[in-house]
């Protein structure tokens, strides 16, 4: 995939540079209609245990109404194989709501009615996960063979 900034090099490193509105609209006209799976195989999923922020992990944020949030899930239904027996994904939705930010009341004065926010994620299972769900949920053995397939672990080839 292509990343919508511009990268430049220092001292052999590829460093990421904002770029303007029109930039990067440009650049993301540009981009090639992404085949199936293409968003799973490019999201790297969050270590085992990790701790911390995610902020900047791979991951997905939709905010608006109901219907919105259902349209922009339903053209990323390929990321339901990142739900498998060796990762699982991080779903999260709820309403949008007033909050308290710093010991003040934070309102959303520009949020749509009925708001939610959807989060969306992908996580290594520790090896007790894995085991269990590769015992209990056998169900999600083709998402985790399509998932080996997009990550290159494992090929269509049948033996020879």
């Amino acid at each position: 995939m292509h990343s919508l900034h511009r990268h430049t090099r220092t001292n052999n490193q590829a460093e990421v540079v904002d770029v303007k509105k029109s930039e990067a609209l440009e650049q993301w006209k540009s981009l090639p209609e992404a085949p199936p799976g293409a968003v799973l195989a490019e999201m790297v999923p969050i270590p085992y245990r990790a701790t911390g922020s995610s902020y900047g992990a791979c991951g997905i944020r939709i905010d608006g109404t109901p219907a919105f949030v259902d349209a922009v899930l339903s053209r990323l239904k390929d990321l339901i194989d990142g739900e498998n027996q060796v990762t699982r994904l991080e779903l999260a939705r709820k309403p949008v709501k007033a909050t308290e930010i710093n010991g003040q009341q934070k309102e959303f004065h520009k949020k749509a009615p009925n708001a939610e926010v959807c989060y969306i994620r992908l996580h290594v299972r520790g090896r007790e996960g894995a085991i269990a769900a590769a015992v209990f949920d056998t169900h999600l053995a083709e998402a985790t063979e399509r998932f080996a397939q997009l990550q290159g672990l494992l090929t269509t080839d049948s033996p020879a």
